[in-house]
């Protein structure tokens, strides 16, 4: 028998919040976390500017002991779990913990870690390399130490799909309770890459914008757009089946209904043309959730900021919703305020999608200047909307040809 899945617990570390209900009125302020690196001396760098979580003190939420021992995207996603998990008003002594489990990726991992421990490496030898490198730099230690740190003894699990992780985490975890394999599922993603390598790479990839205005730099489908900026951050949900979540009480925030996943097969970097797997990723999650397109009151695009993911997210969601729908539909990059989280990206999106449900708000993509004919939807200029949400879709696409798409709906 196929279950119910809702929305019971949100948790955020972002550019413009340290915390879910701070994150979410930055959104609603219009508030833009992009300014001067500060994490390294950029000098030498074409790219000045990123998406900096601000005010935090590892200190504040671990003591110094594990503060050295965990890398900080291994941090960000114990403070985002921690806070999810305290939102749902779950209690470890009462629940089952082998029917909890937790899918939260990264698209890199512990990069600081493996900067460093390398410099070390090449500068005095193959003994100063810490013994804690490993277990501090891999992928998978998100997942893990969420898991050690909330007792979770379900199925524990880190995905990696690029900049598709956080999205694909949480369908994957939707699915994982509509078909009883768990009762509760803590998902999303966790990502530091503002390091001198990770700015390095994607800008020599040609990725990044070298904008220099901190207004003009993470502008998703204007014409000027010149690449993303990068940005850290973790975003985490909790997902709950829906018996399990109101035999406690739980407060709902949404229901999660639709999850489609595909793959381009086409190219390492580029999207398949036309968002072909785009589209039908978008397609999957709608059947799956059996509504149709001119339902979607709202899509958080992935919207980066890159001429070819935009038009062709413009393309992509034209061809999944038809010519009329996609007339009609808002769609918003959050991307505009956050910069882009990578690996975490979809965990902080999927919150956006859950709180516009909530609160009947659709976000703006800030910063918009410049109309692009290839960018025609209505991608709500610089101001949100109040509006009554019934669908959001959060959409998120990988490096490597990733997709994923999933369908929230307001509980009824």
């Amino acid at each position: 028998m196929e279950r119910r899945v809702v929305i019971t617990g949100l948790g955020a570390i972002t550019p413009i919040g340290n915390n879910a209900e701070e994150f979410w009125k930055g959104i609603k302020e219009g508030k833009c976390g992009i300014d001067e690196i500060t994490h390294f001396d950029t000098t030498n760098y074409k790219v000045k500017l990123a998406a900096e979580v601000k005010g935090y003190n590892a200190e504040e939420h671990f003591d110094k002991r594990n503060a050295k021992r965990l890398d900080r995207y291994s941090q960000f996603a114990i403070v985002a779990a921690k806070e999810a998990w305290q939102d749902s008003k779950l209690d470890k002594e009462t629940e089952n913990m082998e029917r909890v489990g937790v899918i939260l990726g990264s698209g890199i991992g512990g990069l600081e870690t493996i900067e460093r421990e390398s410099s070390n490496l090449f500068a005095k030898g193959p003994d100063r390399v810490s013994p804690m490198f490993i277990p501090m730099s891999i992928v998978n230690m998100a997942a893990g130490n969420v898991a050690i740190e909330l007792g979770i003894k379900g199925e524990s699990i880190s995905m990696v799909t690029a900049c598709a992780t956080g999205t694909h985490c949480i369908g994957e975890s939707f699915h994982m309770i509509k078909h009883g394999y768990q009762d509760i599922v803590l998902a999303g993603g966790t990502e530091a890459p503002i390091t001198p390598m990770g700015i390095s790479g994607f800008t020599n990839i040609k990725a990044l914008s070298q904008a220099t205005d901190k207004n003009r730099a993470s502008i998703p489908f204007d014409k000027e757009r010149s690449g993303f900026v990068m940005g850290e951050g973790a975003g985490v949900i909790i997902l709950e089946e829906l018996e399990h979540a109101l035999k406690r009480g739980a407060k709902i925030y949404a229901e999660i209904v639709g999850y489609g996943a595909t793959s381009d097969a086409y190219h390492i970097t580029s999207p398949a043309p036309g968002g072909e797997g785009g589209a039908r990723a978008m397609k999957i999650a709608m059947a799956e959730a059996g509504a149709k397109p001119e339902e979607i009151t709202y899509i958080n695009a992935h919207g980066t900021s890159t001429h070819l993911n935009d038009s062709g997210e413009t393309q992509a969601i034209k061809t999944a919703l038809g010519e009329e729908a996609s007339k009609k539909v808002m769609v918003s990059s959050t991307k505009s305020h956050t910069a882009h989280l990578l690996g975490a990206a979809g965990g902080v999106e999927a919150i956006v999608c859950a709180k516009a449900i909530e609160e009947g708000f659709v976000p703006a993509t800030i910063n918009y200047k410049v109309p692009d004919e290839e960018c025609d939807l209505d991608i709500v200029p610089n101001e949100g909307r109040k509006v009554d949400v019934k669908y959001a879709m959060s959409n998120s696409l990988g490096f490597g040809g990733h997709n994923a798409s999933i369908l929230l709906k307001k509980y009824e």
